[in-house]
């Protein structure tokens, strides 16, 4: 395990690169930055300092390299690298409040913003003007788009909101594409990240409440919801077909597995306590660690990776089936997980923990 630090700022979002080679984080603020692997450690390389508002979203397309930001400002941008320089191009989002989210199309033609203007902003690149525009989704939206994930089929589009709701669209540019044949998606609680498995026949959502929901189109679209004794959960991820890693609040990823309608189950805790050497330390030792320290109490440190609310999670091998996922927090961490699956027995093998 290594250890990188950025001091006290919190990462508040992440995206990796094709070769996961490279990663660009934003620390809370306006400026995107990337990070490049060199040796054991994360190098920055460039800043992307166009935003005049805190960064909320980024998403880096692996096959074209495009890097997509969205910020409070109500803008985006979709940066090209050209001789070593990542150049922006203002996108025309319409929205009259921040950006909240953004994700590319599996296809890399698109891409979806969703924003507190009550909206999702479906945007498309037009050769002939070389700018790139949007088509808004209104329908049934009654609050801030908190999430997105796009369906492998490059049409359906799944956004979780603050309006008590997750719900599946057709994110369909007829300008673009070929008409979609017809698709069978038809879900309470302010909805913090959605994820659509790798088939995308089921779709994973967590809310506010603390509860996992799964939604499987083969069951009739019949919800299957969780309710944990947890701190809520921020975001969710599919690492299997069948299954979900979720985290948030308690600073620890947690493992779920979908096996049908009505059996939705709590696997594990995915990470594995520090090892401390408290167990064995003499009295006269722990005083002298408290006296070396000025203080009355031992520190607060917690027994997880993460020593903050974790606050996303991305797929890091390629595919939502490679079982390697990434994960980023308000302690300016970032941890790598390797998840594997044996016999249907799921268990984490090590965490490179590198911010």
């Amino acid at each position: 395990m290594s250890l990188y630090s950025f001091g006290l700022e919190p990462l508040s979002c992440h995206a990796w690169n094709k070769d996961r080679s490279q990663i660009a984080v934003s620390h809370n603020n306006n400026v995107a930055i990337v990070y490049e692997k060199k040796g054991k450690e994360w190098v920055k390389i460039h800043e992307l300092a166009d935003h005049s508002g805190r960064i909320t979203g980024i998403d880096w397309a692996p096959e074209s390299n495009r890097i997509v930001t969205c910020a409070s400002d109500r803008n985006a941008y979709v940066w090209t690298l050209k001789d070593d320089v990542w150049k922006p191009t203002l996108v025309l989002v319409r929205i009259n409040r921040a950006a909240t989210c953004v994700k590319w199309s599996p296809l890399e033609n698109k891409f979806a913003l969703g924003s507190g203007a009550r909206i999702i902003s479906v945007c498309y690149f037009e050769k002939e003007n070389d700018w790139w525009l949007s088509k808004h989704i209104k329908k049934s939206v009654r609050s801030t788009v908190l999430s997105l994930d796009w369906h492998p089929n490059n049409i359906l589009l799944a956004a979780g909101s603050a309006d008590l709701h997750c719900r599946v669209f057709s994110a369909y540019i007829k300008d673009i594409e070929e008409k979609p044949g017809p698709t069978a998606w038809g879900a309470k609680m302010l909805v913090h990240d959605v994820s659509f498995s790798p088939s995308g026949d089921q779709l994973a959502w967590v809310s506010h409440n603390s509860s996992v929901a799964v939604a499987a189109r083969r069951a009739g679209q019949e919800v299957t919801q969780l309710t944990t004794d947890r701190l809520p959960l921020l975001s969710v991820l599919y690492v299997s077909p069948t299954d979900i890693v979720a985290a948030g609040h308690n600073c620890c990823p947690y493992q779920y597995t979908y096996k049908g309608p009505g059996c939705l189950e709590f696997v594990k805790k995915m990470d594995v306590p520090k090892q401390t050497s408290k167990g064995s330390m003499s009295a006269m030792q722990h005083f002298r660690n408290l006296d070396k320290k000025a203080t009355e109490e031992e520190d607060n440190e917690l027994d997880t990776r993460h020593q903050n609310s974790i606050t996303q999670l991305r797929v890091v091998s390629g595919t939502k089936i490679s079982g390697k996922y990434s994960s980023v927090g308000l302690d300016g961490a970032m941890v790598i997980w390797d998840f594997k699956v044996f016999h249907s027995v799921s268990f984490p093998v090590l965490m490179e923990n590198m911010f």
